[in-house]
């Protein structure tokens, strides 16, 4: 349990801290009238982190990398034209995350997903992501106890994947967004529940390829995800930008042998939100000494994210985050697979390798994946354990145990 004071701002900047604690302090400082130290954080943040958690064990355990893995129940989230390519009829998919267990006890990230494939073309899908803070106990000014809540976030999906040729998919994902972090307590702070809607724009690219006598499926996937209005919690002119991203990604899928298959994938990331600019805060908090002013609209937003950075094209590049990962399967019943997540030291220094293990058995499917970091420090991220149960409807028709697998 946390005691906080009734303050909407100081949960949303706890919160924030958390995801981003890993970050240490370097030399230089953004309370100088310059900017020229390279080493400076300046970390973009964002209303409702919670829809950049990766919510399952299989691209957990390879770096939280996705965008052109193979189709698979969970697809949602990393790139929805990638149902086109889904071999099967009908999918679903449940994970569950504890997340941040080494600062709290009781933050947790729970999503359920699923598929149905309309004909060759076409398919459908949705899903529904839950994220709990756990319990707070609000106080007054005095100390005095005013009330506990439990602040909650979900977002519900809808989406809609097409093949436009043999070889290219699209798609189109539609996101409700709601997040309560005070359930009204409170109420001379004027908070109140925020509220928004999102889409995602995807693409697909497969084509079989050959490696000497090994037959292999290249893969290019592109997802510009959470495009939407900004949120507010108070006032109309207390908007916060949600975390709009560009996820670039490829991959290759490579039978060894009848009963060998192995899968590499690589993602970069983008968050397509405005960089902070550098103030003087030490004479005039109002004047911006490099960058730009964030303080912009959506569409302005996403453009500006390209160039805006205070450190010019030095920190552009630096706020790329680099995902990568392998994937083994044994005759499309077991699976291990590892990888690797990079987020710069000045953007928020994520660092750690993943692991993952899977099983298919009939209609059941069970994974998990595990994470470590490797930056040398401690992180609220480390030992998180992620846990998926799948459920492929297409083996009740096999008469030779499980039907072959999409990965």
């Amino acid at each position: 349990m946390i005691k906080l004071k009734n303050s909407l701002l100081t949960i949303s900047l706890c919160f924030a801290v958390a995801i981003l604690s890993n970050a240490q302090t370097l030399k230089g400082t953004n309370q100088i009238s310059g900017y020229s130290d390279k080493d400076v954080i300046n970390t973009i943040t964002t209303a409702v982190p919670f829809l950049t958690i990766s919510p399952d064990s299989r691209a957990g355990g390879m770096g939280d990398a996705g965008v052109a893995s193979t189709a698979d129940a969970n697809s949602m989230h990393w790139n929805a034209s990638k149902y086109a390519f889904t071999e099967k009829n009908l999918g679903f998919g449940l994970n569950y995350t504890p997340w941040l267990r080494a600062l709290v006890p009781d933050i947790n990230l729970a999503y359920l997903s699923g598929y149905k494939k309309l004909d060759k073309s076409q398919t459908i899908a949705a899903s529904m992501r839950y994220f709990s803070l756990g319990t707070i106990q609000f106080t007054d000014e005095q100390g005095n106890n005013t009330g506990q809540f439990n602040p909650n976030e979900f977002a519900f999906d809808v989406a809609y994947a097409r093949k436009l040729s043999e070889n290219f998919s699209a798609g189109l994902a539609m996101r409700y967004i709601y997040s309560n972090l005070t359930g009204g307590l409170g109420l001379n702070t004027g908070a109140r529940a925020g509220m928004t809607g999102a889409a995602d724009l995807s693409m697909t690219y497969r084509k079989p390829v050959k490696l000497g006598a090994k037959k292999a499926n290249f893969i290019l996937g592109a997802n510009i995800s959470n495009i939407g209005a900004k949120l507010t919690y108070s006032t109309p002119q207390n908007r916060d930008f949600i975390p709009t991203n560009l996820k670039l990604g490829t991959g290759l899928q490579i039978n060894l042998d009848d009963y060998n298959k192995l899968n590499v994938i690589l993602d970069i990331n983008k968050l397509l939100v405005p960089t902070p600019p550098i103030k003087d805060y030490k004479t005039n908090p109002a004047t911006i000494i490099a960058g730009r002013d964030n303080n912009v609209g959506v569409v302005s937003g996403i453009l500006q994210s390209f160039y805006d950075a205070p450190g010019g094209a030095s920190e552009e590049l630096r706020e790329l985050i680099y995902c990568g990962g392998l994937e083994y399967w044994y005759d499309n019943l077991f699976a291990f697979r590892a990888g690797m997540f990079f987020e710069d030291r000045t953007k928020g220094n994520r660092q750690y390798v993943t692991f993952g293990a899977g099983l298919r058995y009939n209609v059941f499917g069970i994974d998990l994946s595990y994470l470590a970091p490797v930056n040398g420090q401690q992180s609220p991220l480390q030992n998180t354990l992620r846990f998926t149960l799948s459920f492929d409807f297409d083996a009740f028709k096999s008469q030779n145990g499980p039907a072959p697998a999409d990965q």
